[in-house]
């Protein structure tokens, strides 16, 4: 499968990057021009990473995307992940790294949410 990035521009300055499929040794340079463009172009209030259809994340998918964080610091702009899926939430999580992104709950897609006896 192959990689796919779509760049949208959200209320308040944010800049949301939503890769879409695999992010590896193949795609993963995509990822980091595409945080590396929004920084040249301008200077977002904020950089959101929506990993919600990623889905496979491998260790250089996750330098990408550490080199990105880095580059988006050194620009005085937070990087952020947002929704990811259940696969890059884990890798985040068993890499340490969770936390560094913003320690984003995982993207439950048909996960209603529970109501409670008495509510």
């Amino acid at each position: 499968m192959s990689l796919s990035i779509v760049q949208s521009v959200l209320p308040g300055g944010v800049v949301q990057i939503a890769p879409r499929g695999e992010i590896d040794v193949d795609t993963a340079y995509e990822v980091r021009e595409a945080i590396a463009e929004v920084l040249a172009k301008g200077h977002p209030s904020r950089v959101e990473l929506n990993m919600r259809l990623v889905t496979f994340l491998d260790s250089v998918g996750i330098s990408a995307m550490v080199a990105g964080f880095q580059t988006a610091e050194v620009s005085g702009v937070k990087l952020l992940v947002t929704e990811p899926s259940r696969f890059v939430h884990r890798q985040l999580w068993v890499t340490g790294l969770l936390g560094l992104f913003g320690a984003p709950e995982p993207y439950l897609a048909d996960s209603t949410p529970e109501v409670l006896p008495g509510a």
